[in-house]
């Protein structure tokens, strides 16, 4: 028997106590709304990463690095469905101890077979979780663009999935040790975004800055494309958030409304900001507010309702433009497109506060189990300083691995000439 656990995080609140049961042996009728949505949910996210994280990163690199940072999203992308494909599916999320699943649906092994539940497959659900695979380390790059060997961003890339982002998605949506706490993710606060921006700040701590950093700096080349890239994130985060109901009902309509109101909010908030600190409102301060919006509600939007979210959205707006400025300002750790201060902040934050906005009172859905809200967030606590202490540890162990074997940094001259032409033999644009 095969064990179908959600863990109580990305399955809406009817299924909650479902984690930890096993299929039954009457299968689950298909249903074609649901499988329809999960399937175009998957299609959304990883839409997030090709086209839309990419062009986000590659718009805010310098000229010469564009093709790299493109380059590492569709290596990244590659590498990680092979793996997921292997056997990543099968330890995140077949029935195994509290710490990791098993192997017995390495392969995807019997996916064709089985129906979930809620009436979509397990294949459409394995593709759906296969494109939050592919997006979590495509995040971390974001920390060490313009200075890194290809070969880091594939092997960083590959051992990080494993070692990290495999086990906590278990202990989390699994039915792992984190679920049996009753840590709730309704998408990934802590999966995700909590795991990439803990290891972002250690990976740009341990790689090091740029050699012109902080100073001599030059803009990001491309704002527009930057742009751009934002606004494909917003409309695949629909996918990202409203898919992780695994149904097309009232759970993902209050997600899909909850992830878009947040993200207004935030990127109001982020250039109202600008505006009283520098003078002028900015094409890049607003993208990047909606992006700690979105980030931020992540793990709340199947639990809090529009005013709720919108609140979150607001302060996870305020947190992160602080720490952007103070891991670069004062820290002056050189974290490239603030990972950290944005995913890894606003991750964390709202991981926190869905213990809050959860609430009824709050025009929440409730928990969906007897806890009070001071449990929940000790629940809520405890899940994201796992998350972080495990990430963060690993991050360091793989650096470290890979200092010692095939090497980080790319040399000073290839930092000039720029990584697209050094590393890949081309130039985005005729530079000359």
């Amino acid at each position: 028997m095969r064990g179908w656990t959600v863990a109580g995080a990305i399955a809406p609140l009817a299924l909650l106590g479902m984690a930890g049961t096993a299929w039954s042996a009457e299968p689950a009728k298909i249903d074609g709304s649901a499988t329809a949505w999960v399937l175009t949910a998957s299609a959304l996210v990883l839409f997030m990463t090709l086209p839309g994280l990419a062009l986000f990163y590659g718009g805010l690199v310098r000229a010469r690095n564009l093709l790299s940072v493109l380059m590492h999203c569709f290596v990244i992308t590659c590498v990680v469905s092979i793996l997921w494909m292997l056997f990543g599916y099968s330890l995140a999320f077949n029935s195994g101890n509290p710490v990791i699943g098993s192997l017995a649906g390495g392969l995807l092994s019997g996916v064709r077979e089985h129906v979930m539940p809620t009436g979509v497959p397990e294949g459409a659900f394995a593709l759906f979780q296969m494109t939050f695979a592919v997006i979590t380390p495509a995040l971390i790059v974001g920390a060490f663009p313009e200075r890194v060997r290809f070969s880091f961003v594939v092997l960083f890339s590959a051992i990080w999935l494993i070692l990290v982002y495999l086990p906590v998605a278990h202990w989390v949506w699994g039915g792992g040790w984190l679920a049996s706490l009753g840590t709730i993710d309704f998408a990934g606060g802590i999966v995700v975004h909590t795991t990439a921006g803990i290891s972002a700040l250690m990976a740009a701590i341990m790689v090091g800055p740029r050699d012109d950093f902080p100073h001599r700096l030059e803009p990001p080349h491309n704002p527009g494309m930057t742009m751009a890239g934002a606004g494909m994130l917003w409309v695949g985060w629909f996918g990202f958030n409203g898919g992780s109901a695994l149904a097309a009902d009232a759970s993902a309509a209050a997600a899909i409304a909850a992830t878009h109101f947040a993200a207004a909010a935030a990127g109001l908030t982020w250039i109202a900001i600008e505006r009283i600190r520098l003078g002028k409102p900015t094409s890049v301060g607003i993208v990047t507010g909606c992006v700690a919006g979105l980030a931020t509600i992540t793990p709340a939007s199947g639990f809090v309702g529009p005013v709720g979210a919108a609140i979150i959205g607001v302060a996870g707006s305020l947190l992160c433009f602080v720490a952007v400025t103070f891991v670069k300002g004062r820290l002056r750790i050189d974290d490239s497109l603030d990972v950290f201060a944005v995913h890894g902040v606003g991750g964390m934050l709202g991981s926190l506060l869905v213990a809050l906005f959860a609430l009824p009172a709050f025009g929440g859905a409730g928990y969906g189990h007897e806890i009070t809200a001071a449990g929940q967030f000790s629940a809520q606590l405890a899940g994201v300083a796992a998350a972080a202490a495990w990430s963060a540890l690993c991050t360091f162990g793989i650096v470290k691995l890979l200092q010692a074997t095939s090497g980080v940094r790319v040399s000073r001259e290839e930092q000039r000439e720029g990584l697209d032409l050094s590393t890949h033999g081309e130039r985005a644009y005729d530079l000359v």
